[in-house]
């Protein structure tokens, strides 16, 4: 078997070990200094490389084949009745029915887990040793900082996780807040939120291929928002960007950054985003930005060469997602943003003996749960280990798709693998793939093996030899239709 063709980029060499970060708590950070329009590291760090430098010169971009048939399905949902007690049906009986359908349930769960290669999930994970914790009904309500009269909440392992996250990106114990957010949509309308409330009059500012969320937290807002073009990459147009800016000088600025795509997994420049405001005349004081790391701003900080997500530039909230790259049995995220900021939406309320500057009144409790758990029995070296196994067999099954024939793209910080649509809606659904358009992908996350990646090429080359064939028979089909059959003639 010849070798793989040479990939520019080792996926390995990718993933870098990240330095313990400093305990929160700790005042006097050295200050960044920047060289060039990128952040440098004190002391003799080792700085990331300019973005422009990532792309090879003349590489085409990517552009994938038409696809014919519908957008958007809309597969209904069948309903699961309610079964009734039936008091001439003995109780075993009964419970046994009860017990088949959730033994069905299960073994669809199972299935489905099996065939899932489309969305951010990492499904690689065991929480058997908190089981015996859901006869709890453990509720956060309120500020995670401030007790409530609630007793039976998990404050103490969301704080402890916020802490995890805040030595992440680089922010002071004392000079951030945040929460464990229902998912990655709370924690952008959160960091929308805390943008409108700190700067009435700014427009918000994103990318078209940024989530549908910070554009609905626009709407529900009130906002004026504005769509700023893309490179083909998926990352926003920085030239667009800064043509918007300039037509409202006169109103401060509102910036989703995407730390990662949905659909490409392309990071915006945080740095070149800074200089565009800077040089359009926007100070710190006229700006928030609020990055949305659903994904990849878990990943980033483990990533060579990326672009550096910190608190200690002047961003002003980050967000990422606790059921994607962690990965959990029920939606959840983080959202931090810095202690100044949150005044403008807290309120004492006397009912909770609490305060409150969250988007929903009651929060899961047991999602805390799940995270510390996660990051306690991984730590920093766990997570940059996953990393580095995402990136290696993302980089795999981009060669193996191409040695196949079929057209890729895949953005060198990420582990989103784009292709061109498949022509079967059934093997869409089968393996769940997102698409868009005329392109679908594959997040590889830590629950996707090398087997996996196997079996799901092997059945996407089958499914396109059957719409192959399908095709060229339809000519056969249209010439007997036209001239008849040659042993009629």
């Amino acid at each position: 078997m010849p070798p793989l063709a040479e990939d520019p980029v080792d996926p390995v060499a990718l993933a870098s070990a990240l330095p313990v970060p400093q305990p929160v708590g700790q005042k006097g950070l050295p200050p960044l200094s920047h060289q060039n329009g990128i952040a440098q590291l004190p002391n003799g760090g080792s700085p990331r490389a300019p973005r422009a430098k990532l792309i090879k010169e003349g590489e085409a971009p990517y552009q994938a084949l038409p696809v014919q048939g519908p957008v958007i399905t809309h597969n209904l949902t069948p309903a699961l009745a309610i079964l009734e007690p039936n008091g001439d049906l003995p109780s075993e009986e009964f419970q046994a029915r009860i017990d088949k359908v959730l033994l069905d349930y299960k073994k669809k769960l199972a299935e489905r887990t099996k065939h899932h290669m489309g969305y951010p999930y990492n499904l690689d994970f065991d929480y058997g040793a908190l089981e015996g914790l859901q006869k709890f009904s453990i509720n956060n309500l309120g500020d995670p900082f401030i007790d409530s009269n609630y007793g039976v909440h998990s404050r103490e392992f969301e704080i402890g996780v916020l802490h995890w996250f805040a030595r992440l990106w680089e922010i002071d114990q004392d000079d951030y807040w945040g929460y464990i957010t229902n998912c990655g949509t709370e924690g952008n309308l959160h960091g929308i939120l805390v943008g409108r409330e700190n700067l009435p009059d700014g427009v918000l500012y994103a990318s078209r291929e940024t989530h549908y969320s910070v554009f609905k937290a626009g709407r529900m807002y009130r906002m004026d928002a504005v769509k700023v073009d893309t490179l083909e990459s998926g990352e926003i147009d920085y030239e667009d960007f800064r043509r918007h800016l300039l037509a409202n000088k006169a109103r401060p600025a509102i910036v989703n950054v995407n730390i990662g795509t949905t659909v490409k997994g392309a990071v915006d420049d945080l740095d070149r985003m800074l200089e565009i405001l800077q040089e359009c005349g926007f100070n710190e004081d006229r700006f928030y930005i609020h990055c949305d790391g659903a994904l990849f701003g878990l990943m980033i900080p483990f990533v060579k060469r990326a672009p550096m997500v910190t608190f200690r530039k002047p961003i002003g909230s980050v967000s990422v997602s606790g059921h994607k790259f962690v990965g959990a049995p029920v939606p959840c995220g983080v959202v931090i943003t810095r202690q100044r900021y949150i005044a403008a939406l807290s309120n004492d309320v006397e009912y909770l003996n609490s305060r409150d500057a969250t988007i929903m009144g009651s929060r899961n409790g047991h999602a805390p749960l799940y995270m510390w758990y996660t990051l306690t029995k991984k730590g920093y070296e766990g997570m940059r280990k996953d990393v580095e196994k995402c990136l290696r067999n993302a980089h795999l099954l981009k060669s193996m798709l191409e040695r196949a024939g079929i057209k890729t793209m895949l953005n060198e910080l990420s582990s989103t693998v784009v292709f061109e649509r498949p022509m079967e809606e059934a093997f869409v659904r089968k393996w769940q793939l997102a698409c868009q358009g005329d392109i679908a992908h594959v997040v590889v996350m830590p629950n996707i093996t090398l087997e996996k990646l196997e079996v799901f090429v092997t059945d996407l080359i089958q499914s396109r030899a059957r719409c192959q064939l399908a095709a060229a028979m339809t000519i056969v089909k249209e010439a007997r239709a036209v001239y008849g059959d040659d042993e009629e003639q």
